[in-house]
């Protein structure tokens, strides 16, 4: 007996001294994962901040001064933002903004969604012709897109000339940039056209990724097309919707270039977006600390739609788990 427990007392600092290696071990193994992790992301790190937090910062402090470009700024405190505020040039903007914005989640997303699952069910011939054809827009100078438009909705362009033949008046004029109300519209139409193909891209990438014997077998059960679009395919697009949704927004509420080489804004400010509302303050009246603001409100708006999206994508994902 006692050489037995005098065994088990040798035996168990080696046991510990081992126990104690392995512990060591484990901690300096993951200590060094960290470092590596550290090491690797520090660069990009490092670019993102340079390229975005400290621009994003530095316009927050400037749109508390007056600065116009040169010399020195001088603190104001909330007065750019209460000049935006009472500027109905800046609700405007923010109004149409609202309709681009609506223009992309509720019709480039869906339509794009639609034509990407009718090519991918193959419900029509040609296929592939048909995915260049709608994709191609996209690829376009914003230039040329721009150019192409301001001729086709032009007082005498090609929409006036087809409603002229249609109601037999060779002298009808659209003067659809001239109304308030209704200044936004041909670039709604731009945006549709030139953006959808985008999207049809990226659900067609993910519903190609679809398991097909999932959908044979619910063919095999008698399931029509609606119920494997209903309940098989959309919810396996849910984050994609959200993904699409989230690119759509920063997308609507940064753009301004095809607007602007279009109208420039006008005729006076009828179809100008916050984008181009920042730029023509920032660089045409020299107002760098009002453009600040605005810039920073497009911030905030970008990023309050995004988390109000992205929570309702959720609660659309827990239904279907």
């Amino acid at each position: 007996m006692n050489g037995i427990a005098q065994g088990h007392s040798a035996s168990n600092p080696a046991a510990s001294h081992a126990a104690a290696r392995q512990r060591r071990a484990a901690t300096s193994g993951g200590r060094s994962d960290r470092i590596s992790y550290v090491l690797l992301s520090a660069p990009a790190l490092l670019i993102y901040a340079a390229v975005i937090v400290i621009p994003v910062i530095y316009s927050f402090v400037l749109s508390f001064t007056d600065w116009g470009g040169s010399g020195a700024p001088h603190f104001i405190g909330f007065a750019n933002y209460v000049t935006m505020f009472d500027d109905p040039i800046f609700w405007h903007s923010l109004r149409d903004n609202g309709l681009v914005i609506l223009v992309s989640l509720l019709g480039q997303i869906p339509l794009g969604f639609f034509l990407a699952y009718i090519l991918y069910r193959r419900l029509v011939k040609f296929g592939v012709f048909f995915e260049a054809v709608i994709f191609f827009p996209s690829l376009l100078s914003p230039v040329a897109v721009a150019l192409l438009f301001g001729v086709v909705f032009a007082p005498s362009g090609l929409i006036a000339q087809m409603i002229g033949r249609l109601i037999q008046s060779p002298m009808f004029e659209l003067n659809a940039f001239s109304s308030l109300p209704t200044a936004i519209i041909p670039y709604l139409i731009v945006v549709l056209w030139m953006y959808t193909g985008l999207y049809l891209i990226i659900f067609l990438a993910n519903l190609q990724k679809t398991n097909t014997e999932t959908l044979e077998a619910a063919v095999l059960d008698g399931a029509n097309e609606w119920d494997i679009l209903r309940q098989i395919v959309l919810p396996n697009q849910v984050p994609v919707f959200l993904t699409t949704a989230i690119y759509a927004i920063a997308g609507s509420l940064k753009s301004f270039e095809v607007l602007w080489i279009m109208t420039n804004g006008g005729p006076s400010y009828y179809s100008t977006v916050l984008g181009l509302y920042m730029i023509q303050n920032t660089f045409s009246y020299y107002k760098y600390g009002f453009g600040s603001a605005v810039a920073v409100v497009l911030i905030i708006l970008s990023v309050g739609l995004i988390v109000i999206l992205a929570k309702a994508a959720g609660r659309v994902s827990a239904r279907y788990e």
